[in-house]
């Protein structure tokens, strides 16, 4: 099967770690079918470039192992084109996407990416399946962009989301009940299984006795960072080896950096950069506790990556964490709350866990996942056949 994938949400060169569930996915459908990705880069005029865009041009020549992939540009204007961005991306890469004549259109994140592989799909006469991953429907902002979201799912021939939670708000939106299901991530568990601790350590050079809380991910407020940091100011008084690691990078670096100041948790907080794959799950080994105390999610899936290196994790009781976690895997908390986030790393550094027990119950594979959206792929591409046949 011919399948073009139309997403943002995928590795480039300048964010070689984006997309990271799409890319994953995607990779392993491409050793049974003849897949080609198809990336919508946008691009400003240069005087009105947004200055959260830290940036330039992707480099086209730039590719992520095992998948072709195109990074085709289309103009963008900040705070003003965004409701029209799925219609520019549709008409830039049709020609594109035509050419490579497949018989099936993927995609990841309904607006714009999916809306515009729906119009593509429709101008093609091909199916479509959509892949919701949670903020696509979490957090839409705008009459428009809202109405072009539910007519995304509402056209589209098949939708997928990450989790059961994201499903019932993508049917809200205007999914149809028998055209859609929930496929949950995973991880690659031969990269994230239980390690020695201490052995983590010695690479990461951390001392032997910390206590280490993890976060891994985008620096953004609405992750809860906050409540985080001041958690940990919290603990520090009755932890003294109490260090927490947040690794990655975002805008709100800065007001994370100004909390800590006001915290006084410059000794105790750290930040570590963004780092490859076989790096983080070096960050999972040393960390006694997992943490994404979030605000919204969809399948974090940092979430599975802890609990597959047989770590506990502590995150709060939003989107499809429920379906990964409970309180016998760490500590389910409520959002917006440092004291309740406070007691849950308390409690899970007080309680023994057995590492093994862990990543057996919470193992689930990208291969797993990848067989199971190509059986929608399969199923859809079939049902057109089947429809086609029947009309002539």
């Amino acid at each position: 099967m011919r399948i073009a994938v139309v997403t943002q949400y995928f590795p480039s060169s300048v964010q070689p770690w984006a997309g990271h569930s799409a890319y994953q996915t995607i990779r392993l459908l491409a050793r049974n079918h003849d897949l080609e990705v198809f990336y919508p880069e946008s691009r400003y005029p240069r005087l009105l470039t947004p200055k959260t865009r830290t940036h330039g041009a992707l480099d086209p020549s730039w590719q992520p192992a095992d998948v072709r992939t195109h990074y085709i540009p289309y103009t963008a204007l900040p705070l003003v084109s965004r409701a029209f961005n799925g219609a520019s991306i549709a008409r830039e890469l049709l020609p594109h996407v035509r050419a490579f004549r497949p018989d099936l259109l993927l995609s990841y994140v309904i607006y714009p990416d999916g809306y515009a592989a729906v119009r593509m799909g429709q101008e093609l006469g091909v199916p479509v399946v959509t892949t919701a991953i949670g903020s696509d429907l979490n957090r839409i902002s705008g009459r428009l962009v809202a109405r072009h979201t539910r007519q995304a799912l509402r056209e589209a021939t098949r939708t997928t989301t990450v989790s059961a939670d994201l499903l019932v708000t993508a049917r809200r939106l205007g999914a149809s009940p028998a055209r859609s299901t929930a496929i949950l991530n995973g991880c690659d568990t031969t990269v994230f299984h239980p390690r020695d601790r201490q052995q983590a350590r010695a690479v990461l050079k951390l001392e032997p006795e910390t206590q280490a809380v993890v976060y891994v991910g985008r620096f953004d407020l609405r992750k809860g960072l906050a409540e985080l940091i001041e958690a940990t100011a919290r603990l520090r008084a009755k932890r003294s080896q109490l260090h927490c690691y947040l690794v990655g990078d975002g805008s709100d670096k800065p007001a994370l950096l100004e909390l800590v100041a006001k915290h006084r948790a410059e000794d105790f907080v750290h930040f570590v950069p963004p780092c490859p794959t076989d790096r983080v799950a070096l960050w999972m080994a040393a960390a006694d506790v997992v943490t994404l105390p979030s605000y919204k999610e969809g399948c974090p899936n940092v979430v599975i990556e802890a609990l597959a290196s047989g770590r506990p994790v502590v995150a709060t009781y939003v989107g499809g964490i429920p379906e990964l976690m409970d309180n016998s895997s760490g500590r389910l908390i409520p959002t917006h709350d440092a004291a309740a986030l406070a007691a849950g790393i308390d409690e899970t550094l007080s309680t023994p866990w057995d590492a093994a027990e862990l990543a057996r119950q919470h193992g689930r594979s990208w291969q797993d996942v990848a067989d199971d959206l190509e059986a929608v792929l399969l199923e859809t591409h079939g049902q057109r056949r089947e429809t086609r046949r029947m009309a002539s």
